[in-house]
């Protein structure tokens, strides 16, 4: 019997494992935000006042980070229940009481799933650490942007990151040898749109989309957002190692709703 293919519900109980939740934990208490990161809500969310909404905000890593930032209207959620208490916890830690968290999906929700009114907006988006790629399929994915876009006002800015499959040479060997692979028929039958890929690491299973540079631009423009900025992290401010030790260098991207 054929292994299935990979589930939102499978990533969901990766997230909510012990080792998925260890691993972002420490990163949310240790971590903090990247300097890349700092850089590039200044430069595109620059009003503290900004009413944001974070999808797949995990333990808090970067929901904290805001808040200490001095951004104070915080709409955050995510569909990992376990990951969701410990960005609790740490607010809690942190006497931070003004963070508005949810349970949700980012491929169904609304603004009433976030205890909004119907038609309610917010001034911008976030979906940061490759969150959007850890959901398996790409029309899945172009539902979560599309809810996104629902979610947010004319002309509000949408932050999120991917890695990149032609940024780097040392992967170049590897992908050509899997596009023979899937031309042939021999693709792994878990994996759904090329540039799939599972593997084991610190914090469990992983599940990630590797996209190119096209792929993304062409989903923005089928779900109402329009391209403004995209550059790769080591492109844009010098790491601390812990960074490094968290993270491969991945593409940050900004875009704008029509």
């Amino acid at each position: 019997m054929a292994p299935s293919r990979w589930s939102g519900a499978q990533v969901r109980a990766n997230f909510n494992g012990i080792p998925s939740v260890l691993y972002y934990t420490r990163a949310a208490h240790f971590l903090g935000l990247w300097e890349s990161e700092r850089l590039m809500l200044g430069r595109f969310l620059p009003e503290l006042s900004a009413d944001i909404v974070e999808a797949g905000c995990g333990a808090g890593r970067v929901t904290v980070g805001l808040w200490n930032l001095g951004y104070r209207r915080i709409c955050a959620f995510d569909f990992a229940a376990e990951l969701l208490d410990q960005a609790r916890s740490l607010a809690a830690e942190q006497a931070i009481r003004g963070i508005a968290f949810h349970h949700a999906d980012a491929t169904r929700v609304d603004a009433a799933a976030l205890g909004r009114a119907p038609g309610a907006r917010f001034g911008a988006a976030l979906f940061l650490f490759n969150g959007l790629m850890q959901i398996p399929g790409r029309p899945n994915r172009r539902r979560a942007l599309r809810r996104l876009h629902a979610l947010c006002r004319p002309g509000s800015p949408l932050l999120f990151t991917t890695h990149d499959r032609d940024y780097a040479p040392a992967e170049a060997a590897r992908w050509q040898a899997e596009a023979r692979a899937w031309a042939a028929g021999r693709r792994d039958p878990r994996l759904r749109d090329f540039g799939d890929r599972h593997f084991q690491d610190a914090s469990g299973p992983v599940f990630i989309h590797i996209p190119d540079r096209a792929e993304i631009l062409a989903d923005l423009e089928a779900t109402g957002w329009e391209p403004a900025f995209d550059a790769m992290r080591s492109q844009l401010a010098a790491e601390k190692a812990a960074v490094f030790d968290f993270s491969d260098d991945c593409r940050f991207w900004a875009a704008t709703r029509r």
